[in-house]
Formats: structure tokens, sequence, C-alpha cells
């Protein structure tokens, strides 16, 4: 496939042009010479649930909808039968509130926090733990030949992390085509974003992957479970209490996918192996950050 028709295959890609997502910052490289990079833009995006203010996150600013969406969704929050009248987003405040058909019992969890970039949120951990009670994943197949063929896609899709780097991103995938591909500063606002997405176009789980560029943690087995997606990726490797977990739920626990390569921690079962990893190409790992010299 050529770059254009991959991207042709995508519901949302990457914006990697997207001026308000980047800036341009002129400093020294290792020589003493002027280099101008890019450098993504992190800004503050404060979510209401009807009128308690709930959180206030770090992020790249795209999908504000979404990410409110899936946060509440993802805490617990909402639930999927809750009916959301309105999204409102206001940029000039930087607030997004989610409105919903009645009041939820929800809005007194959480107390007025700052979420960070960084990766953990340790505040709603417990929350989100209490909900894997009861979770049953679907016992959908999957070909490794669409898990390789999924990989050559999105590492090859134009992004902000192949433009600037710092960033996160999560893909969801169905067979061999990725769907949805969010990405930001923490990865637990992409996911949080294709949660958002699901919930507004009543997108089923059940036969989907989710692929995601950085490690498999906890939280993101977590996630991935609380959505009901039954299979989870990698190129990066794992944590062992995201293992714990991942076998805790029943979810398939994919990792170190690069070229003919991956582990398969849990859910094996699920894996149908139609490809012989010999004729699937290596890796060339020239696929770095713009400017940055080839390893």
């Amino acid at each position: 496939m050529t770059q254009s028709s991959d991207i042709a295959d995508y519901i949302i890609a990457p914006n990697p042009g997207a001026s308000r997502l980047t800036r341009s910052v002129v400093g020294s490289d290792q020589r003493g010479q002027e280099v101008e990079i890019s450098v993504v833009e992190e800004r503050p995006l404060t979510i209401y649930l009807n009128s308690r203010e709930i959180v206030t996150a770090m992020t790249i600013g795209d999908y504000p909808a979404y990410l409110a969406l899936g946060f509440l969704l993802n805490q617990g929050m909402l639930k999927a039968d809750d009916v959301v009248t309105r999204v409102d987003y206001d940029e000039e405040l930087e607030v997004v509130v989610v409105r919903t058909e009645t009041e939820t019992n929800h809005e007194e969890k959480l107390k007025k926090k700052t979420r960070t970039s960084g990766c953990a949120v340790g505040t709603v951990f417990g929350d989100m733990m209490e909900g894997l009670d009861g979770v049953t994943l679907p016992e959908t197949q999957v070909r490794t030949s669409d898990l390789y063929a999924l990989a050559h896609k999105i590492n090859r899709t134009p992004s902000l992390y192949l433009e600037a780097g710092a960033i996160h991103g999560t893909v969801l995938c169905q067979g061999d085509r990725p769907l949805v591909y969010m990405e930001d500063v923490g990865r637990h606002n992409a996911v949080d974003k294709i949660a958002g997405w699901m919930f507004q176009e009543a997108v089923s789980p059940a036969d989907k992957v989710m692929y995601t560029t950085g490690r498999l943690t906890s939280e993101m087995v977590i996630k991935c479970a609380l959505m009901g997606i039954p299979v989870l990726a990698s190129r990066s490797g794992f944590t062992a209490w995201g293992v714990e977990i991942a076998r805790q739920v029943g979810l398939t626990l994919i990792g170190r996918m690069r070229g003919q390569r991956f582990v398969c921690l849990n859910g094996e079962e699920r894996l149908l192996r139609d490809a012989d990893p010999s004729l699937v190409p290596e890796e060339d790992r020239k696929h770095g950050r713009k400017g940055e010299a080839k390893l």
C-alpha cells in the first residue's frame, strides 16, 4: 500500500501538520550549530460533569469532547446507558462540559485534581480497579497476519510522533485495518479519546484490537478491559502488574512487536497463527523522528 492509501483507511488519522498542535523552537545541536525543531504543544483542559469540576488534564488540545467523554467513562463516572445531551467546549477558557439527561451520582468521586502529562494517574487508580469486577471479554480470534499488517501500516503513518516526538499514540483496529489513531502527551489521554469516540459513535468493542506505541502498563490493561476490547498490542514492553491484570481479566496481551517478532504473555487462545514469521520483513528501524539520525 502507498502512504496515501494507508491514511485513507483511517476514520480518524493523525494530523501532524496542524499548527495548533506543535510549534517551532530554535536551539543548538551537539556541534553548537543552530537548529529549528517542532515541539508538541501542551495545554490544560478542565473537564466538568454537569455542574461539577472533575479534573484538569494536560493535553495537546485536539478532540476535547472525545477526551472528556472517554475520561469520564473510563473512571466509571459515566455509564454506557447514561444519556449525554450535550458536550460544550470553550476553546478560550479551555473547558469542556459533559451534560447528561439526569444528574449522575458520580460527580463526588473526584474532587479537583490536576492530571499531569505523566503516564500514571494514581488518584483514580483504585476506582478503575473496582470497575474490573465482573468484566468478561469477548472470545474473538485474531489473525497474526492482521497483527503484522497493522504494525506495518501504523508504523508508517505520518504522525506527531514522527514529526516532533514526546508523544504517545493509540490506535483502534479491526482486522488488518487501523480505524482511529489518537495521540497525546499521556497515553491515558489517547486511550480516553478513543473511548469517547466509541461511545459517541456506538462502536462495538467485541472484534477490535487496541494498538499502542507505549508500554503495556496496568493502566493501559485496565482501560482496555473496561472498554471491552479483548486484545491489546504494542511495539513496546510490559510491566509485571500489567501482565498480572491481563491474566486476571482474560485480556490478550501482545508486546515487543517489531518486524517478525512479538511476545504474547496472555490470551494465546485468541491467536490464529496464519502467518509464517520468516516471510515477514524485518523492521528496518528507519522510522525515527524527522531530523533524527537513523540508528
